[in-house]
């Protein structure tokens, strides 16, 4: 059965960012997305129509309460989690990575060995490290020459002292996905758990806990066309036994006992609704039927963001190869697309990134330069981290079109 035609102008149609006519090329989807409508229009709807605290006995309260509600059971279904309470609504991945380190560094007992990769964004590095004054001994996971981790390098590292590896889906730098899955199944075997950051993967495919079996899970809604806002999941045996720190009029149950404080319901509300954007992208790949399942839609879309987007790493990959100018960095064989999301890390040839950043700011794209929070991983690579790489993130409102542009722009350096 032939695969429906990716329907890009519904999709682009779908976020206003993309109305204003300037023709701004958005390629810096790694550090934060654009939004639909549609979470918009339920960011206003919300601090319209009940901006209020949650757990009154009147009525817009109420409406707080079942609005987080929602969302709870949109993520648990985007995640296939097992329950709703499993989820826990914050401001973002980094908060939560720290609530859980220092929740684990209580109850370690004597596996006090945590394994941490090189090729993860620092918050999901400095955070573990930082338990070493606590006697924690931290062991290297090291990222290969081809930008991605191997799973052979893994094994060696664990033993009856590991209690937890903690690695990311996908390198939020080089666009390189990880074996979790794997990884999560030689954790276990040494009786270790493993703690994931999917923040990069979250807007490129499907996730499933329960298929990877991992333990500790985190996101953050803004890199998935929602608005600022973040969550955690966890098995819900771990989560209720992290000695997460409370208020005595906090019930120590999860998820109010990870929530601690107020997060903002209308960004919540937000990721809500970014969900439903993504069932309304499956209705168009094949139409609505009342058999199928919010969780089968939203696995089609997914899919079909999957396939997209691979044939967007394949065209912005051979379009920089072919620049004898450009230097890229992880998976660049073609046969390989769907081991990378569309997120290539590069430099050009006697011109420095902040360089090319600016020159790309002016000719209305916008890329990204620097360390991308991954400076351990540029030395692996030869790089200086102070100096940096270029990164254009892309995601699937992207097109073929602005990839050609982006070239042409980096064609042009080339020859000054």
């Amino acid at each position: 059965m032939t695969k429906p035609e990716f329907p890009i102008a519904w999709v682009r149609d779908s976020f206003p960012a993309f109305k204003s006519g300037d023709g701004f090329i958005f390629f810096d989807n790694g550090a934060g997305a654009q939004i639909p409508q549609v979470a918009l229009d339920a960011v206003r709807n919300h601090l319209i129509s009940h901006n209020v605290q949650r757990g009154g006995r009147y009525g817009k309260s109420r409406e707080v309460d079942k609005s987080i509600q929602r969302a709870r059971e949109s993520v648990a279904m985007f995640l296939n989690a097992r329950e709703p309470c499993e989820v826990a609504f914050g401001m973002n991945a980094t908060s939560f990575i720290r609530l859980v380190s220092l929740a684990l560094v209580e109850i370690l007992g004597k596996r006090r060995e945590i394994v941490v990769s090189d090729l993860d964004h620092e918050a999901n590095i400095a955070t573990w490290l930082a338990l070493e004054s606590r006697g924690v001994e931290i062991r290297w996971w090291k990222t290969r020459e081809d930008g991605t981790l191997h799973t052979a390098d893994l094994e060696p590292l664990l033993n009856s002292r590991t209690r937890l590896v903690a690695c990311t889906a996908a390198s939020n730098a080089l666009g390189s996905i990880v074996n979790v899955k794997q990884a999560a199944e030689m954790a276990h075997a040494a009786g270790a758990e493993i703690f994931l950051d999917a923040v990069h993967y979250a807007p490129h495919g499907s996730l499933d806990v329960q298929d990877l079996d991992c333990d500790y899970l985190v996101c953050s809604g803004y890199k998935i066309f929602a608005p600022h806002m973040g969550f955690l999941w966890g098995k819900r045996p771990l989560l209720e036994a992290l000695p997460t720190f409370r208020e005595d009029f906090i019930p120590d149950s999860i998820p109010m006992k990870i929530e601690v404080g107020t997060f903002v319901y209308e960004n919540v509300a937000g990721m809500d609704a970014v969900i439903s954007y993504l069932e309304d992208l499956s209705h168009r790949l094949l139409p609505p039927s009342p058999a199928t399942s919010r969780r089968a839609r939203l696995l089609r879309a997914m899919e079909a963001i999957r396939d997209y987007e691979a044939s967007l790493s394949l065209e912005l990959v051979q379009r920089l190869s072919a620049l004898d100018h450009v230097t890229i960095y992880g998976v660049t064989d073609p046969n390989q697309m769907r081991q990378r999301v569309p997120t290539l890390c590069f430099n050009l040839r006697r011109i420095e990134p902040v360089a090319v950043s600016a020159k790309c700011a002016e000719q209305g794209i916008g890329i990204r330069d620097g360390n991308m929070y991954s400076p351990r991983l540029l030395r692996r690579l030869g790089i200086t981290p102070e100096v940096g790489a270029v990164r254009a993130s892309l995601v699937h409102y992207n097109t073929v079109e602005e990839i050609e542009r982006f070239t042409e722009v980096l064609q042009a350096m080339g020859r000054n």
